[in-house]
């Protein structure tokens, strides 16, 4: 990250406050759990005893009861007493911990229920206006009642919260925020009672189940969950919940291969355990082996025939294997489950229109070359623009996709051996240089159908760069020309698109023009609340130097006086949360603030271009969000392009030269013009999706035409595109790749390899290829 400026901002967070009607009987509901043993609990329905008075009773019961212990606190450990607990010791997001407060003990410390009836609404309030909590609504109302649940939990009020979930499931069964909560109530009230643990597992199945799409928010539990599932299994060997939701965690995790046998055991436990089939074929799907999916969402189907979730994803297994009558047939009974009034649609209710229209897409041009036509251009602008930004399919005059044509048949399937030897050896060299782009992180599970694609992408751009450094031209949607560098790009794109046809990966500057002209936001919340993102954990460290230098330049500029105590407490921040007390050093920052990097120009010397945006606020009980977001408008894409542009204009003069010379010097300065253009490639984030895989492979690419072989595997923990995005320049980045690339002289064999273009010409060769299996000879290859 370059030099950034750092601009103050007072949040406005979204969400009005609840009637006062509605807060009195979140109140009531909270206080019949917490009076249940008194001797008059029907006094809590009468309309004599309002919330208030009943409150102060109990305060003054609790008081008498407490009086001779010196105060206390109510039992406070881990994840949500840390995050909801009011001035019980010190919040802590990235360490959980403990509290220090004991129950009737030192050091002393107010419970919840000796708060007073405005702290506790200010309390649940503040956590529901920002959605402090998972799973959170676009309901205020219910937002608040949510966040007096949560505030039960974290005051180790486990009951009452378990009450206050259950009446909210009473009148909306499928609340997952309540259904979560309740889950992690059980589990706090300890595992070691086979009860509680049976309770939890069920309650957080049921979240996976609603909401699988949503792995950040698991994947963040998933290591001190593993602990516990391990330990319900000693209570209780036949425990089969306990094994698919230890299935479960170890996929959140990437680790296939102790998720799969997890999944195993539990359904030797019981063959038709339906969420573990679900569960399981949906790792399957996400790990390429899709024929494998397959069986388990049918098996799944045939138990429980409206299972959405499997019906939504035996299509789309169908479709990408190119199997579309299949598809398209399971796709339509999605369609045809019309969620009830009142009812809110499922994310596969959501997704299937744009994945059946796609899938019509795709079938139609199934035998066209694939040089003769272009899906950016073809898809209509607004039907682009809701698929990427996930919006539901309400879109004005949409003309349908034609039906599926009789003439076209579908896919069939292809043996590894009925390739030419060559292809052969093509296949299982595509399957090597894949398996170099697989991040070694929490959360990115090994997809072999993703690894061919991106090594038979890395493999014809080597092939495409090399006609072009000498003067070959290519053919590229529909005409014949000298290759640019979208077109480099876009070859990895075609790849990535048939991998996994369930994510629109599309060009943003291709979306209508009013679309564009607002931007299309990248954001990521790095911490939210208690979540936190363990996919990017890694670069939390480097990221606060950088916003602790923005800091002392801010007050530099702003509060020269106050600096030097900045200076003093910024020496005691270890971590992003030990920001909030010196966001109050300001009064233009104690709501929050954010930093924009930026990302210095080599065409322009002195010239920067605007990088992501880093956001930090908090509020008084210790939440924080704390997230990065880069916006794609039309002004920053063209000022991107035309950095690209010049680097790839230099690139190919520098390719021609190389093809023939030997000089040492040549090839280095190709090596770092290649990580330089995708240094602002990842910078500018062009794409919707697949941005990171797509660029990585070409430069593996890109590389192997210069002479060059990636031998080296992504470090664990690093992620490229991050690894760009905080780097100060495009120089850092070229170095910080090039450590671990392992760069040595490529195979001589590479360049008598088979045309991947001209073996694969056809979206129906190219969905054979991934199809086909070829592990037996591939690894006596290796």
């Amino acid at each position: 990250m370059a030099p950034a400026r750092c601009c103050c901002c007072c949040c406005c967070w979204g969400g009005a406050v609840a009637a006062a009607d509605a807060a009195r009987r979140v109140l009531a509901l909270l206080l019949v759990g917490v009076l249940c043993a008194w001797p008059r609990p029907g006094a809590l329905a009468s309309e004599h005893y309002t919330p208030l008075s009943l409150l102060k009773q109990e305060l003054q019961h609790r008081q008498q009861q407490e009086a001779p212990a010196g105060g206390g606190c109510s039992p406070q450990s881990g994840d949500w007493g840390d995050q909801y607990s009011a001035e019980c010791g010190e919040s802590s997001f990235l360490n959980f911990h403990d509290s220090d407060c004991e129950p009737r003990g030192s050091p002393p410390c107010d419970s919840l229920l000796s708060l007073n009836t405005e702290k506790i609404l200010s309390q649940a309030k503040s956590i529901a206006e920002q959605k402090r909590f998972p799973f959170a609504t676009d309901n205020d109302s219910t937002n608040e009642e949510l966040a007096i649940a949560y505030v039960l939990i974290g005051s180790g009020l486990y009951d009452e919260a378990i009450r206050h979930f259950s009446t909210m499931l009473q009148e909306e069964p499928d609340l997952v925020s309540a259904i979560y909560g309740r889950g992690i109530a059980y589990g706090k009230k300890g595992l070691h009672d086979i009860k509680n643990a049976e309770l939890a597992l069920f309650e957080l199945s049921r979240v996976i189940s609603l909401e699988p799409d949503r792995p950040e928010v698991f994947e963040q539990r998933a290591e001190e969950a593993i602990e516990s599932f391990k330990e319900a299994l000693k209570q209780k060997v036949d425990f089969i919940d306990a094994y698919k939701s230890l299935g479960q965690a170890y996929r959140e995790l990437g680790n296939f291969e102790a998720a799969t046998e997890s999944f195993q055991k539990a359904l030797l436990l019981n063959q038709n355990h339906v969420q573990t089939l679900q569960l399981r074929g949906m790792m399957l799907y996400h790990h390429g082996s899709l024929q494998e999916a397959l069986k388990n969402f049918k098996r799944c189907l045939q138990l429980e025939p409206y299972n959405e979730v499997c019906q939504y994803m035996k299509g789309l297994s169908h479709v990408a294997m190119g199997q579309f009558y299949e598809g398209i047939k399971a796709q339509t009974k999605v369609m045809l489950n019309d969620p009830l009034p009142g009812q809110k649609a499922s994310p596969e209710y959501l997704k299937v229109k744009y994945l059946r229209e796609y899938s019509r897409y795709l079938h139609a041009h199934l035998d066209t070359p694939l040089t003769e036509y272009n899906i950016d251009v073809d898809l209509p602008g607004s039907f682009k623009d809701h698929w990427a930004k996930s919006l539901p399919f309400l879109i004005e005059d949409y003309e349908e996709q034609p039906g599926l044509q009789p003439h076209i048949k579908d896919v069939l399937h292809q043996n590894f051996e009925s390739y030419k030897p060559e292809v052969q050896e093509l296949i299982c060299v595509a399957d090597r240089l894949g398996s170099l782009m697989q991040y070694e992180t929490p959360g990115f599970l090994p997809n072999k159908r993703i690894h061919r694609a991106m090594g038979l992408a890395a493999l014809e751009v080597m092939q495409a760069v090399h006609r072009t450094w000498t003067n070959s031209k290519v053919r590229m949607n529909g005409k014949t020309r000298l290759m640019q560098w979208r077109d480099m790009f876009d070859i990895a794109v075609k790849w990535r698109r048939i991998a996994d046809p369930d994510q629109p990966v599309l060009w943003l500057d291709q979306m209508p023009a009013r679309s564009l002209s607002r931007g299309f936001n990248n954001h990521i919340n790095l911490i939210r609340g208690q979540v936190i993102n363990m996919r990017y954990l890694e670069y939390f460290e480097k990221i606060l130097h950088f916003i602790k230098d923005r800091i002392l330049v801010y007050h530099g500029a702003n509060n020269p006086k106050g600096l030097l105590e900045v200076r003093e407490a910024l020496e005691k921040v270890h971590k992003v949360e030990d920001l909030l007390p010196i966001m109050k050093f300001n009064t233009k920052t104690k709501d929050g603030f954010t930093v924009n990097t930026k990302v210095p120009s080599l065409k322009e010397q002195g010239k920067e271009y605007d990088g992501f945006t880093i956001t930090i606020t908090g509020d008084k009980i210790g939440n924080i969000l704390f997230s990065v977001e880069t916006q794609t408008t039309e002004e920053r894409t063209q000022l991107y392009h035309a950095e690209i542009d010049a680097l790839y204009k230099d690139l190919t003069a520098k390719g021609k030269v190389l093809i023939l010379s030997s000089e040492f010097g040549e090839a280095d300065a190709v090596c770092n013009l290649i990580l330089s253009l995708v240094y602002y490639f990842y910078n500018l984030m062009p794409l919707s999706r697949g941005s990171s895989v797509i660029a990585y492979s070409v430069i593996v690419g890109a590389l192997m035409a210069s002479g060059k072989e990636v031998a080296g595997k992504i470090p664990k923990g690093k992620l490229v595109d991050f690894e760009a995005m905080t780097a100060p320049g495009s120089e850092a980045f070229s170095k910080i790749a090039k450590s671990w690339m392992n760069l040595k002289s490529i195979s001589p064999s590479y360049k008598t390899l088979p045309s991947v273009s001209e073996t694969f010409p056809t979206l129906r060769s190219m969905i054979e290829v991934l199809n086909t299996d070829s592990s037996p000879r591939c690894l006596k290859k290796l």
